[in-house]
């Protein structure tokens, strides 16, 4: 089982990247708040959940070991997928989804696209108790580094929250009243988008 991968970074979306280790492309699936902080290039080191299935293996990667164990934590929970999981990663950084489910905060986790009240209501019903003892954990560090350059960062924004789940209309009104300097990243769409959205 593979928990730990370190090589340079080959390719680098949304949703996926792919770390060359060795002459080995490993494809990951990462949360946003991962994306953010990886570089645009070079050495990159993550944290890997290798989930089994009967007709495929995913890796699943990580920036910090929080993430990885909140991440676990939350596919243990019946009816919560690695893909569900992955969205919740997206919305909540790790160490607010600890404090939101410590404090029972259903209606923090319910604006997340994908968890209805009773799926919240199961979120924190299955894992108050185990947040509460991990309270004392270190939160995930705060997103850092930037995403690239596309030439339409608006478009590559909408389509990021429609695979997080999001309407598309939603989206989009959410997207046009984020206020960015016409310098403005990828990175700074999606965090402005993400604030609106998840109120």
């Amino acid at each position: 089982m593979i928990a730990l991968l370190t090589g340079q970074l080959a390719y680098k979306s949304i949703n996926h990247i792919v770390i060359d280790v060795g002459g080995v492309g490993y494809r990951l699936i990462v949360p946003l708040s991962t994306f953010y902080a990886l570089p645009d290039d070079g050495m990159v080191r993550l944290h890997v959940h290798t989930h089994v299935k009967e007709d495929a293996i995913q890796l699943f990667g990580f920036q910090t070991p929080e993430e990885k164990g909140m991440f676990s934590l939350l596919i243990g929970v019946t009816g919560v997928g690695p893909k569900l999981a992955v969205n919740i990663l997206s919305n909540i950084p790790a160490g607010e989804l600890h404090a939101a489910l410590a404090e029972g905060d259903s209606k923090r986790l319910s604006a997340v696209p994908g968890i209805g009240p009773k799926t919240a209501d199961r979120l924190v019903l299955e894992l108050k108790d185990k947040a509460r003892r991990e309270a004392q954990a270190a939160p995930a560090a705060a997103p850092a580094g930037h995403p690239p350059k596309t030439d339409d960062p608006f478009a590559d924004a909408l389509s990021a929250l429609v695979n997080l789940g999001y309407k598309e209309n939603l989206a989009r009104k959410a997207l046009q009243a984020v206020e960015v300097p016409p310098e403005g990243t990828l990175e700074d769409l999606l965090k402005g988008a993400l604030k609106i959205l998840v109120k």
